[in-house]
Parts: structure tokens; sequence; C-alpha cells
């Protein structure tokens, strides 16, 4: 056996591991506030103050009707496209987070490799549909980005939290003035079947840690037969 043929089953058992510690991660962060007494959780606007708070849909779930705008402002049924294709869905915070850039740009550098496998890229976020436009443009993505400024799709996918109190001054401006209540989505990654079940997901309260785009490809990669 040749040291890059070891090479190669060295990486490829390297991602299998992160899968499998990523779907374990991905079930135990979404359940952990479910298992918290309702009470105990401090809740504004209908959602927690806290992103360790929140009572995710779990894997298995079907995701909620939506229809949002797009960058054009353009109304999208997310529940018809996601019929079409399965779907690497992306929540982010707005263009204004430079963690949520760069996870936009990684998610760009593989999106034609997930686009072979048949999968599309839907990213959804605060910002106003002109705020995403200028998203787009700077970042050059060619993937589908919609607007969530009012949080509905966030609170229905049970991530939404209050912002801190340093984003009052920005988070209703860049949402076009519809986020009144100033709240924003705990970053999340999910893969959905065109029944719209999720298979797969990341949910990470620290907006520091986004699932790099070599594991969600690994991720894609290991469910794309299934799905």
């Amino acid at each position: 056996m040749t040291i890059k043929l070891i090479n190669q089953l060295v990486v490829k058992l390297s991602e299998i591991i992160f899968i499998v510690f990523i779907f374990a991660f991905s079930s135990t962060t979404s359940l952990k506030a479910g298992i918290l007494p309702a009470d105990t959780i401090k809740m504004t606007a209908g959602v927690p103050l806290k992103p360790q708070d929140i009572s995710p849909l779990l894997i298995g779930e079907s995701i909620p009707k939506l229809v949002l705008p797009k960058s054009s402002g353009e109304p999208f049924d997310l529940n018809l496209a996601v019929a079409a294709k399965p779907t690497i869905l992306v929540f982010y915070r707005g263009g204004w987070c430079p963690f949520c850039n760069k996870q936009l740009a990684g998610l760009q550098a593989i999106e034609a490799d997930l686009k072979q496998m048949g999968f599309q890229v839907i990213a959804i976020s605060t910002d106003s549909p002109e705020n995403l436009s200028q998203t787009m443009t700077r970042n050059k993505l060619s993937y589908t980005l919609l607007s969530d400024a009012d949080l509905s799709a966030a609170k229905k996918f049970g991530i939404a939290f209050k912002g801190p109190k340093n984003y009052d001054s920005f988070l209703p401006a860049a949402s076009g003035g519809k986020n009144t209540d100033k709240l924003l989505p705990v970053p999340s990654v999910f893969i959905l079947n065109k029944k719209g079940n999720i298979r797969f997901e990341y949910i990470n309260p620290d907006i520091t840690q986004r699932l790099s785009a070599s594991l969600l490809k690994a991720a894609a990669t290991s469910l794309h037969d299934e799905l």
C-alpha cells in the first residue's frame, strides 16, 4: 500500500470520526434546552434571553411552512424549494457579522461540490433584502439568501433569542426596521431531505464556532445517498 493511499485512508477515517462527533454533538446541543424546566428560562418577546436556552427543532422533525423574501424582494416558498431537492439550510446572524461572512465564503467554496451531489444551499439571516443583496455582491455568492427580518423563521425553528444590549443600535436598521424586538438567531446548519425532515443539524450558541466547510461537505457526503 502506497503512502499516498494510506494518507487518503487516514483523512477519510478522520472525516468519519468527525461526522460521528458532530451528529452526537448536534443531538446533545439540541436537547440541552429541552431538559431545562420551562419556568427557569427567562423569556422576552416569546424567546429566551440567553442563546444557551433555545429549544430548536430536533433531528427527525419537519421544518415549518415558510415564505420569505429573497435578496430581490421576491417571495420564496422554502417548502416548495426543499421538496425539489435535498437542502443545506443555514441560519446566520447578518452580513455585519465577520464570523458569518467567513462561513458564507466557506459555503461558496463547496457549493459546486454540494450541487454535484444534488444539494441546494439556502442561507437565512436577519438582514433586509437590500442588505442581503450587498452581502451577495461583496462575498460573490451564487446561492440563495433569504430575509428573516422579523425573526419569524428563527422563532419557528426554535433558535431565536434576545440580542445583547450592544446590538440594539443596529439590529433594527439592518433588518429594514422589522427587527423591533432586537432578536438574533443562534447560528445553525440543517441538512434536509425532500420531505422537509431534518437529517442533520449543527447548532452552537458560541458565535465564534461554526461548522467548517470541509466538515459540512463530509456530512453531506455521508447523507446524500439516503436523501
